[in-house]
């Protein structure tokens, strides 16, 4: 079993003490000026990676309540370091299973989450109690309507499987949305922004999306069109790309959202090879109020994106609606 090699926390302690904290980004980075591209927008050119924000929690955790993110010491960071390396590597071997039902998915050395160096004790940077806010009727009335459409089942783990159309959008290899495509996963961590006159392009590694944003004025689209990947506007502001989408497929939608939900991404460069990424979400269907979180993405050229063949190798869709199909053969109970 790897471990937590003594070079990474002594990074985690370094990353916890400069204070990560509005979206993680030290104070000294806070002048650094992006290259520009040869017609003068701030060049965010490359391929980046967010494998080591693997593990980072979503919301505070409870034993840190009443604390902000640079309240944090490195003490604590290298602690939490080792523990979420240790349990990135459990759920490693079990991955697609459970532990009571474990398939055995292999070596885990096959993963690229191993050791992640958090930039940030936890994701969420706003309501100020650092949690997701609660959802609103309507959205767990349409949680519940579509657990009802699937019989009951959650679109991967739990069945009973009775077509393609009951698992998820990501199961069936069609998208991660947004901010799922943003999200680090077990492998397929990679990003490539590409630049032009007017136009910035996110392509992703894991089901190999790409997002086209316009840099201009132009509105919207009609809101009878709905994209998985949502409509998105961009801007800068300084050297921050900032990326505003409308018009999602309520079927792709961040955690439940509604069709009304609105993105607000900001891109901020914070030194030659990183990236302070975060998302704000606007839904009044769906959160009893705003929130926000971000992480960061750093510059790799070795982290190349690579063909993403989902649909050629999507084994285990077909092996779910195949087990599902013979487990109805069985005579019940």
């Amino acid at each position: 079993m790897k471990s937590t090699t003594p070079q990474i926390i002594a990074l985690a302690l370094a990353v916890a003490g400069t204070g990560l904290m509005e979206a993680g980004a030290p104070a000294t980075t806070k002048s650094y000026i992006a290259a520009r591209t040869p017609w003068g927008d701030p060049d965010l050119q490359g391929t980046y990676t967010n494998a080591d924000e693997s593990g980072t929690p979503m919301a505070r955790p409870a034993e840190f309540a009443g604390r902000a993110p640079e309240d944090v010491t490195p003490q604590e960071m290298a602690r939490l370091a080792k523990e979420r390396a240790a349990r990135i590597e459990k759920s490693a071997e079990t991955i697609g299973a459970t532990e009571d039902n474990n398939t055995g998915a292999g070596p885990t050395h096959w993963y690229e989450n191993y050791n992640p160096q958090n930039s940030r004790p936890w994701m969420v940077l706003d309501p100020p109690d650092y949690q997701v806010p609660p959802m609103t009727q309507e959205a767990r009335d349409r949680a519940a309507a579509l657990r009802a459409a699937r019989g009951g089942g959650d679109g991967y783990y739990v069945g009973p499987f009775r077509g393609p159309e009951e698992f998820t959008p990501y199961v069936r290899c069609i998208t991660r949305g947004v901010p799922g495509s943003m999200m680090p996963a077990i492998y397929g961590n990679s990003y490539d922004i590409t630049q032009s006159p007017g136009f910035v392009a996110i392509r992703y590694e894991m089901v190999h999306e790409t997002r086209v944003i316009p840099l201009d004025p132009r509105p919207h689209v009609s809101s009878a069109i709905k994209n998985y990947m949502g409509d998105p506007r961009g801007w800068w502001e300084g050297d921050t790309l900032v990326v505003e989408t409308t018009n999602y497929h309520e079927g792709a939608a961040y955690n439940g959202a509604s069709s009304s939900l609105k993105t607000t991404e900001r891109f901020r460069p914070t030194g030659p090879k990183t990236i302070e990424w975060s998302i704000r979400f606007e839904d009044p269907r769906t959160w009893t109020r705003p929130w926000s979180f971000g992480m960061r993405l750093t510059k790799d050229p070795q982290a190349q994106v690579i063909e993403y063949a989902c649909h050629e190798g999507n084994e285990g869709l077909r092996n779910m609606l195949k087990v599902a199909r013979e487990a109805e053969k069985r005579p019940s109970d």
